[in-house]
């Protein structure tokens, strides 16, 4: 009875230990890949797993995206310049059978791949070229990685040129034209300003002396308005005043020897100062016709008795 008993005991013991080592857990970014006798099964997902020790076995595939560092290579371009290349690739896992059973060491021919394509892309490049095209080149190199990858079971993601390194002489001539290249940028555009300033001083100029000119005419013209406003308003008023006087005289009837007195008044005037001249008017046929009225005048007064006692 107690030999029974123990070897129920140990039977327990056993069947635990074979259930504990059937477990299996499956994380969240894996696949599971169970084969039964050496042969592949099917494909899990993730969680707890049981499969039966020693008869079937459970290979994980991380399915997270991975990144590759290509070690630095030597790479000759077209123009024959060595330059050292260093680059990364990111993929990721999309069929695990396939990344599991159709490569050996899916991280050493990815490395390989991408060196020998790398020597390929950037040889078809000169240097000035190859430094300036890294989208193109990372492009380039992206795709013929994730052609020749998709056997496999993975996917390139993207491809990462991290520095291209020319040798130390190439090195300095390059520092050497980027200097002469900003000296002479900055000569052109020291050249540009100072011609862009010369501009911008002769327009300034031109426009001072067209307003200053447009000023001056525009004063001269407002001094000759004032000028002819000022004698057409004298005219005017001139012109009023003839009106005024004549139509005083018209309108006093004046006799023929007031007019007379008042022409040789006037003739005082005119030959009043320096002048060696009188100028008389044409017609003088009422200026005769006033001596005579005043002739008679006189004459008049000479024979009248009433003039003649202030003599005696």
């Amino acid at each position: 009875m107690e030999a029974v008993i123990a070897l129920f005991v140990i039977l327990v013991v056993v069947g635990i230990v074979i259930a504990a080592l059937g477990l299996r857990i499956i994380r969240p970014y894996e696949k599971g890949l169970i084969e039964m006798l050496g042969r592949y099964q099917r494909t899990v997902d993730s969680g707890l797993r049981w499969i039966l020790p020693f008869v079937k076995r459970l290979n994980k595939v991380d399915m997270r995206e991975r990144v590759i560092d290509v070690p630095p290579q030597e790479v000759i371009t077209k123009d024959n310049v060595v330059v050292t290349v260093d680059a990364v690739i990111f993929f990721e896992a999309t069929d695990p059978v396939k990344l599991k059973y159709n490569v050996g060491n899916f991280q050493l021919a990815v490395t390989k791949l991408a060196q020998t394509n790398l020597r390929n892309v950037i040889g078809d490049l000169d240097l000035d070229a190859a430094l300036t095209s890294r989208e193109l080149i990372n492009g380039k190199l992206r795709e013929i990685l994730d052609d020749a990858t998709d056997k496999w079971g993975t996917r390139v993601v993207r491809v990462e040129i991290q520095r291209i390194d020319p040798p130390p002489d190439v090195t300095e001539a390059m520092h050497r034209q980027m200097k002469a290249e900003r000296d002479r940028r900055a000569v052109v555009t020291e050249a540009e300003g100072d011609k862009r300033s010369a501009i911008l001083r002769s327009e300034g100029l031109k426009e001072s002396q067209i307003l200053e000119a447009e000023g001056e005419a525009e004063a001269l013209k407002r001094v000759a308005d004032g000028e002819r406003y000022q004698r057409e308003t004298v005219a005017l008023g001139e012109a009023n005043a003839i009106e005024r006087v004549f139509g005083a005289i018209h309108t006093g009837d004046p006799t023929p020897d007031l007019i007379a007195i008042r022409y040789l008044e006037a003739l005082r005037y005119v030959a009043d100062g320096n002048a060696t001249k009188i100028f008389l008017p044409l017609d003088t046929s009422g200026l005769t016709n006033a001596m005579a009225s005043l002739s008679e005048i006189a004459r008049a007064g000479q024979g009248d008795p009433a003039s003649r006692p202030a003599e005696e």
